[in-house]
């Protein structure tokens, strides 16, 4: 499952650190934490116009080593091992018996400066999933962070897409990234960005936030400037969110319009990841002059959450609509969770329906 509700979540990783700094390598190593989990994942789709049925279940091992920080460094590596156990029909599963290393890095931190260099996982606006990166993040300026990064290898590592390996994307050039937040302003947000991706393109952006006592309003505007050898025209992605809370209810409501030579090369051909669309496939949010309005519902009572996400997207002359209902229930507190997913799809082409359920339960220690 992906991000949209935040209805299935990853689950804690339980793991300490010391206060202060080892003293030597040989205690850093000594006091280095380990985590892991155990995830159970399995999905089933029903697909209309007499197009079969697929799913599959799956099952993860992820285990994780951190070392305590030595004079400001520290490393992590981490493994994640998946099998599928089950699939209903060949070609069902984005993912194949296989074990990957997702995260391998050295990181430097200090005070108002942190530097990652290897395996890690980003989540930025248009660059998620797991990256070989360098990452700098600067923290010194007073109510201003700035994140300067490049990537070049790319791996994804989710219960339902898993990758062989890390694979170089933008013909082994990568991209650039730059990421400033700025909260210098009360109540409100700014967060410019800019991506490059050489002989490709670049996509430059701002997204404004501001909170109020019990609402938040977001508003997101990101323009691409296209090379001429890219194949793309000059696009762009629109973005307005409002959150709020009613009754013990948190609701949100949306619209996100593409133009109509779409979001460019960098959005759309690299698709290195997006916390922009809300829903688990919204098949068609990124396509030229797509228009998409949500809304969506949750709401807890002790461990189990709730949540309902409703939308329609009108791409050309067609539209889609997809619900999302879904429930998440801690078993254990951050130990054992469980997750349950809902998906029904009306495409323009009733023989393209499908609905889908998935179940997700996960183990971390």
């Amino acid at each position: 499952m992906k991000k949209q509700l935040t209805i299935i979540t990853s689950g804690l990783l339980l793991s300490s650190s010391l206060a202060f700094g080892a003293n030597s390598l040989d205690e850093a190593l000594k006091s280095g934490t380990v985590a892991g989990s155990l995830e159970m994942y399995g999905i089933k789709t029903d697909n209309k116009g007499g197009n079969a049925d697929t799913g599959f279940v799956s099952g993860t091992v992820g285990l994780s080593y951190e070392t305590d920080s030595f004079n400001g460094f520290a490393a992590k590596v981490g493994f994640l091992g998946v099998h599928v156990f089950d699939e209903k029909n060949d070609g069902a599963a984005d993912v194949e018996g296989n074990a990957l290393m997702n995260e391998a890095y050295i990181k430097y931190e200090t005070e108002g400066f942190l530097a990652k260099v290897g395996r890690q996982e980003l989540n930025l606006e248009w660059m998620t999933d797991y990256h070989e990166a360098v990452i700098a993040e600067i923290t010194a300026i007073t109510d201003t962070s700035i994140l300067l990064g490049y990537s070049d290898k790319i791996a994804y590592a989710d219960a339902d897409e898993f990758s062989d390996t890390f694979t170089k994307f933008n013909g082994k050039k990568g991209i650039y990234v730059a990421d400033i937040i700025y909260h210098g302003i009360t109540d409100l947000e700014l967060n410019p960005y800019y991506y490059t991706a050489p002989d490709m393109g670049d996509l430059y952006g701002m997204k404004a936030t501001y909170f109020l006592d019990n609402a938040e309003i977001s508003a997101q505007y990101a323009k691409s400037k296209e090379d001429s050898a890219s194949g793309y025209e000059d696009g762009s992605i629109g973005h307005i969110n409002l959150n709020t809370s009613l009754w013990g209810a948190n609701l949100s409501a949306g619209y996100i319009k593409t133009d109509k030579n779409g979001t460019g090369s960098i959005i759309s051909e690299l698709a290195l990841g997006d916390n922009i669309s809300p829903f688990e496939d919204g098949n068609y949010v990124y396509d030229e002059d797509a228009r998409t309005v949500y809304g969506s519902a949750s709401y807890s009572i002790d461990d189990i959450g709730f949540g309902v996400l409703y939308g329609e997207t009108k791409y050309a002359q067609d539209k889609e609509k997809e619900l999302n209902i879904s429930a998440e229930i801690e078993v254990v507190e951050d130990v054992v969770e469980v997750g349950l997913l809902y998906v029904d799809v009306a495409a323009q082409n009733s023989d393209e329906d499908y609905n889908k359920f998935i179940v997700e339960v996960e183990y971390s220690f």
